[in-house]
């Protein structure tokens, strides 16, 4: 008999609200939810594709262990963990918890209990090395949220439906959703605001396609997003003026502020940036005498060499036009829990000088090492990693650097990936471990940052049971703390009723150590886990704008720090990389990424629905000015190249594109990835491959790696697209 569970997408931030037909324990397809109160039928194609990702023949079934290079046989749960638990204590015993490290990926922050589960196992163990893979694509806005508001957990959403101005910079919601941001279907939210009036601007190196559905894009040459904001900053300074009252009454440091952005006027950023310096004067005018106006920018904006600085002084538009707080402006949406006055976002903001480079000290909300350090802690020759917990992530495609890494991760004594697939990182592993899948687990969506458009918390119960010996990555890492003898939520279950059914990891029984914590966060809104259980969905209020300064600003004078002391080192740094940036020649090619709406950066790569027609491999996107000058034909193939590295990949023309930049979709390059065969037959490649690593890769200041406006050079080495590119 086939059924119907009411569940949602674990995608990304929108979660949008997702119908499962369900038969005999399988889970046979996805539809929208029409009912959802917050969604309302919407769903994009890669929600519904989260049925074949389900049910993919190579996805992880039972534990295995490698037995040589390449070679991986099944073993039970009881051996996998005993003999993990094992090795963990000889290599601690030997060398120390200096010897440790962890990695925690982009799926991980869709998974409810992950985080607290994962960091009771790795803080029992005495973890100091943690990576995740915020650190490629959003450690700046945590860095520049606790300068800026005293707080690492406070980002102002867009009210699109209000404003009459929207400012998006470094994003394209038509093919990826609004990162920090959930709204769904934000192109029809963005459609219905053009239709009645608001003008929407999209700033990027690219004619995106959601220009052609809605707004107009401004081309910015890659990376220099920064200077742009400055100069609106500088020329609403100089004509409009800052909003006097809100400055006086809400800010600190305006004056700094002030005089710091004279420097940047429109004519000085003009050649840097590409856009010219009457362009920038009308957007800063017209942003500054709107009714209401709004901004967001996204990891386009994130991923380059100042993204802490550009999400700085996006703050500073807003909060100098009245803008921040205010209807149709920027709001902080509270949701069910006030992230931004919780005790643990008020974290140092201490710089730290590490044994491979100065860098913000990670810990606490949003800040890990730095993911382009990994290899070097890794390989550090006086205190190397010698054992490695990999969960939700693939490193080794995700972070700059492949060859190193690859290196670095042949040379573990232990690795253990937790996955639903045998990625290419788990290629090294000594042990991978099967998780459970969205559907095979219950879950709450990701509600507690304070980032979503209509404030809701749905709850959902594992739509299928785990098949075969999967298990939740909660289980995983309770079980392996009992088996290194930690704490354990399994042993408050010990001789109860349910104890068996927990330590199974069937999803009836209570977690107390892990749901309690969502339990408290829905207790402080005057709701419960039980009710959630029950109701299934619930709409939350909107928080009231007066409430953004009273409440969510954590600086002691509940003022906005216009000009943190923070940042002296990364200004300074700023006007280095301006005079770098003047004087690169004018044939300089700059590396970008490509969203795509069939890819989902490594782990939608292996469904043979994704990879139809055209999208069997990786191609470079060139401007016809640019190609024309390298003898570059349309699908030829050209080696991609600079000091980090060189790739090949075919050639497509696009008048999309500024002339100076190309661009390519990450996520790709699984060509020595066995396990996943679709996307080892079209494996394309890596393009992470030609990003930086080490100790000038990241942004000091957050963290945040640079991956794009890389500089690259690009020549014609085939006249065809062949097979071995793909």
């Amino acid at each position: 008999m086939i059924t119907e569970k009411r569940t949602f997408c674990r995608v990304c931030e929108p979660a949008c609200g997702l119908v499962a037909r369900v038969e005999d324990g399988r889970l046979l397809s996805l539809a929208s939810d029409r009912t959802h109160p917050v969604s309302k039928g919407f769903v994009c194609n890669k929600g519904l594709y989260g049925a074949d990702l389900h049910n993919d023949p190579d996805r992880l079934n039972v534990p295995l262990k490698r037995v040589a290079p390449g070679r991986f046989e099944p073993v039970s749960w009881d051996v996998a963990l005993a003999e993990i638990a094992q090795r963990l204590r000889a290599i601690v015993d030997r060398h120390g918890t200096g010897a440790l490290a962890s990695y925690s990926g982009n799926p991980a922050a869709f998974n409810t209990l992950h985080g607290p589960a994962f960091g009771n196992f790795v803080g029992q163990l005495g973890v100091r090395k943690r990576f995740s893979s915020g650190t490629q694509d959003c450690t700046n806005k945590f860095a520049g949220a606790q300068a800026v508001f005293g707080t690492r957990t406070l980002h102002p959403v867009p009210d699109l439906a209000r404003s009459d101005f929207i400012l998006l910079i470094g994003e394209n919601p038509a093919v990826s959703h609004m990162s920090f941001l959930s709204i769904a279907h934000p192109m029809k939210v963005l459609k219905d605001a053009q239709a009645r009036g608001a003008r929407i601007v999209y700033v990027n190196p690219r004619r995106i396609e959601a220009a052609a559905i809605a707004g107009s894009v401004v081309p910015i040459r890659p990376d220099t997003d920064v200077y742009l904001l400055a100069a609106m900053l500088c020329e609403i300074d100089r004509t409009v003026g800052f909003d006097a009252e809100v400055t006086r009454r809400h800010g600190r440091n305006v004056e700094a502020l002030q005089a710091f952005v004279a420097d940047w006027t429109p004519e000085r950023v003009a050649p840097v940036t590409g856009i010219t310096a009457d362009t920038i004067r009308e957007l800063a005018r017209a942003f500054a005498s709107a009714r209401a106006a709004c901004a967001h920018m996204s990891t386009g904006v994130n991923m380059g060499r100042q993204g802490t600085l550009a999400y700085w002084l996006l703050h500073m538009l807003l909060f100098v036009t009245g803008n921040l707080g205010r209807a149709g402006g920027n709001l902080y949406s509270q949701g069910f829990y006030a992230r931004s006055t919780a005790s643990g976002a008020r974290a140092p903001q201490d710089m730290v000088d590490g044994p491979h480079g100065r860098m913000r000290s990670p810990g606490g909300v949003g800040i890990a090492l730095p993911g382009a350090l990994m290899a070097d802690y890794l390989l550090d020759p006086a205190e190397p990693v010698r054992a490695m917990f990999v969960s939700s992530g693939n490193p080794v495609l995700s972070i700059g650097g492949e060859a190193r890494l690859r290196e670095a991760f042949a040379s573990l004594e232990l690795l253990v990936c937790v996955d639903i697939y045998r990625n290419a990182t788990a290629e090294y592993a000594h042990y991978v471990l099967p998780a459970a899948g969205a559907f095979e687990r219950e879950d709450i969506n990701i509600t507690g940052m304070g980032m979503q458009d209509q404030p809701w918390v749905q709850f959902t119960e594992a739509v299928v049971p785990p098949a075969f010996e999967r298990r939740p990555d909660w289980w995983i890492y309770e079980s392996l703390c009992r088996a290194m003898g930690f704490r354990s939520v399994f042993d408050a279950h010990d001789g109860a009723a349910d104890g068996e059914a927990v330590r199974a990891g069937a999803h009836g029984g209570e977690v107390p150590g892990l749901w309690s914590r969502i339990d408290a966060m829905l207790r402080s809104r005057g709701h419960s886990l039980a009710e959630l259980r029950r109701e299934q969905v619930i709409v939350l209020p909107r928080s009231r704008p007066e409430e953004f300064f009273e409440t969510h600003v954590q600086h002691e004078d509940r003022r906005v720090d216009c000009f943190p002391e923070t940042f002296a080192e990364a200004i300074g740094r700023m006007h280095r990389l301006f005079g770098e940036l003047q004087a690169e020649p004018a044939h300089q090619l700059k590396l970008i990424g490509k969203r795509d709406a069939y890819m989902i950066n490594s782990w939608y790569g292996n469904l043979p629905k994704l990879k139809r027609n055209d999208r069997d491999r990786n191609y470079l996107f060139m401007h016809p000015d640019d190609a024309a000058a390298r003898g570059v034909a349309d699908d030829a193939v050209v080696r991609i190249s600079n000091r980090f590295g060189a790739i090949e990949a075919p050639v497509r023309i696009t008048d999309t594109l500024m002339p100076g930049v190309v661009a390519m979709t990450h996520g790709w390059g699984q060509g020595a990835t066995p396990g996943m065969r679709v996307a080892h037959d079209t494996a394309g490649v890596n393009c992470n491959a030609l990003l930086p690593s080490g100790a000038q890769a990241f942004e000091p200041i957050s963290n945040q790696a640079h991956m794009t406006g890389i500089p690259v050079e690009v020549a014609a080495v085939g006249t065809t697209a062949d097979a071995a590119v793909r």
